[in-house]
């Protein structure tokens, strides 16, 4: 009896076994369901296709210039033929006194970015969600939108125009009421708020558009009963509107903390000077003066990676405390 038992279940083994290897035969390969996929949602992956080519051109493939890091890269020996030199240039970047300057330069740039500038859109849509007339709030929105479709060198030309400390507008009519030039453009301790009011003004506006789509998906019976219970205008917008956007603005803080790093070359460029150099010179700055101009393609690439890392790390902490806290995060 057990010699039989034994055989009846070795017998149905066999054929559980030769079960899944038919099965695994019959199913179609990964190439196939992709190709009935591409087929089925054709459509789909053409409108995807442009967005989809710009990250591979401009995102995955210069990934492999970060290699430039570890070599002594010469134009005549090309990218594969130049001598690898390991850590050298980690070492002397960050053993160089200019890094200290860099990193104080830029943090205190992003960090005043994120206390004023980031805040900016939420207040305005919020300020927008509350307005009646529809087309005021139309007209209201297109003016606050414009700044963001001109170019860096025009917004830098108009504050040039304005605050130019000889012949801007502002200052001759300081001047005229009986007072003293103020040195908007050359003052130091002022720069960076210069460079934080110039982002607000130019991209607020636009950046209100993702929380106005945002405000559009609360659910206007929480309103309704928030009416009910007493709530005026003020007391809606804090237990029922921003409550209702609170897991937009945490995804788009997460993204903010990866680009801590990236303060904006263009603009910073254009709004040095001599005067100012101390506390305008960035990693992005330093990158072109010192990768470009003088033509260290490994040693500037050094400075690409440690702020890619820097990102990385916040974005990763962030979305980890974002979880810890029970909000859904960024992934």
């Amino acid at each position: 009896m057990e010699q039989t038992g034994a055989k009846a279940v070795r017998r149905a083994d066999e054929l559980s076994a030769a079960a899944k290897l038919r099965a695994k035969r019959e199913r179609p390969g990964m190439l196939q369901e992709w190709a009935v996929a591409l087929k089925r949602d054709k459509g789909l992956y053409l409108l995807a296709a442009p967005g989809l080519l710009f990250f591979l051109i401009f995102k995955y493939l210069p990934v492999w210039g970060l290699a430039l890091a570890f070599k002594d890269y010469s134009p005549w020996s090309g990218f594969w033929g130049s001598e690898w030199v390991g850590f050298k240039y980690f070492h002397e970047f960050f053993t160089n006194p200019d890094f200290w300057i860099l990193f104080r330069n830029t943090m205190a740039i992003s960090f005043m970015n994120i206390i004023f500038f980031f805040p900016m859109p939420i207040i305005l849509a919020l300020l927008l969600n509350e307005v009646r007339g529809l087309v005021f709030k139309r007209f209201v929105q297109t003016v606050v939108y414009l700044p963001h479709f001109l170019s860096w060198v025009v917004i830098v030309g108009i504050c040039f125009l304005l605050l130019s400390q000889g012949t801007g507008v502002v200052n001759q009519l300081i001047t005229q009421s009986g007072g003293k030039a103020i040195p908007f453009l050359t003052d130091p301790n002022g720069f960076w708020l210069m460079l934080t009011a110039q982002s607000i003004w130019k991209e607020a506006g636009w950046g209100t558009i993702i929380f106005l789509a945002a405000l559009t998906s609360i659910n206007q019976e929480l309103y309704e009963a928030a009416q009910i219970d007493g709530a005026n205008r003020w007391k809606q917008m804090l237990n029922v509107t921003l409550p209702g956007i609170r897991s937009t603005i945490i995804v788009l803080f997460i993204l903010r903390l990866g680009q801590v790093m990236e303060v904006g070359f263009e603009q910073i460029y254009l709004m040095s000077s001599a005067p100012v150099s101390a506390v305008a010179d960035v990693f992005d700055t330093y990158v072109y003066r010192v990768g470009i101009l003088n033509g260290r393609f490994g040693y500037a690439t050094v400075a690409g990676v440690f702020k890619s890392v820097v990102g990385l790390i916040l974005v990763v902490g962030g979305n980890r405390l974002a979880k810890k806290f029970g909000e859904e995060g960024l992934y």
